[in-house]
């Protein structure tokens, strides 16, 4: 069985279609989702649309200590947000819960949706996490901007957070994210969900945002306040990632 985990991004619905294509007539193929209430209410419907496309039911995973798969429910009752080795929310919501879902569904391979440009984290990840994941897309040498070209030919919508300028179909305002550039753009784009986080960041007490080096509460960081550039299609943060949001 082949546990393919579908992250409501782009890259990872291509991974699936590639898994079934080339495997799908000797293995048993599970498409699973980790549902994040914090997503952008578009996913459901790029969910939907990708299912279609695959001819597959997309199972969820969810960890029953959180039914609510709320970021926000995690982060005030564990009064931490984001730190050096991640955000308490991908250890409850994806990780805890993909364990969760193995408990009962043996899989002897997963597929993620790493790229060809992410070579380096599908290398760490198998020496760190698991040797059993079948880099399909890195196999096809697909980029990222490969899988959006390949769905849109296909009459696949894109996901409207992608359309809004976000690097990643994950969660509007992922707390992984250091970015001055990052931060203000949410604040752009969802007024309400910054100041959920800047509210929610300052009551816990922690300092989201790194500006010229220095760490502040979102409620500090200026309009003018700028890090790198946002990069369209480059992070899609999937069940396993853990890793810091740059940008």
């Amino acid at each position: 069985m082949i546990a393919v985990w579908f992250s409501c991004g782009a890259a990872s619905a291509v991974a699936a279609k590639l898994t079934i294509d080339r495997y799908g007539a000797t293995h048993d193929i599970r498409v699973v989702n980790n549902p994040v209430a914090e997503e952008d209410p578009d996913n459901l419907r790029f969910a939907a649309d990708v299912a279609a496309w695959l001819g597959v039911d997309i199972e969820r995973a969810i960890n029953p200590k959180w039914p609510t798969c709320s970021c926000e429910d995690v982060w005030e009752k564990e009064r931490f947000m984001s730190g050096v080795a991640g955000a308490p929310c991908t250890r409850a919501l994806k990780k805890r819960a993909r364990q969760h879902w193995e408990i009962e569904n043996h899989a002897d391979y997963h597929v993620l949706g790493f790229t060809v440009e992410e070579q380096a984290r599908h290398d760490r990840f198998v020496l760190t996490e698991r040797p059993n994941v079948l880099p399909v897309l890195i196999d096809a040498r697909m980029t990222k901007p490969d899988c959006a070209r390949l769905l849109v030919r296909e009459g696949i919508a894109l996901p409207a957070i992608y359309l809004r300028g976000y690097p990643n179909a994950n969660c509007i305002g992922c707390v992984k994210s250091q970015s001055p550039t990052y931060w203000n753009h949410v604040r752009q784009q969802d007024p309400e969900v910054f100041q959920r986080r800047a509210e929610q960041s300052r009551r816990i007490g922690v300092k989201l945002v790194k500006v010229k080096g220095t760490r502040v509460f979102l409620d500090e960081l200026k309009t003018t306040d700028k890090g790198g550039s946002l990069k369209s299609l480059k992070f899609d943060c999937g069940i396993f990632c853990e890793e810091p949001v740059n940008g």
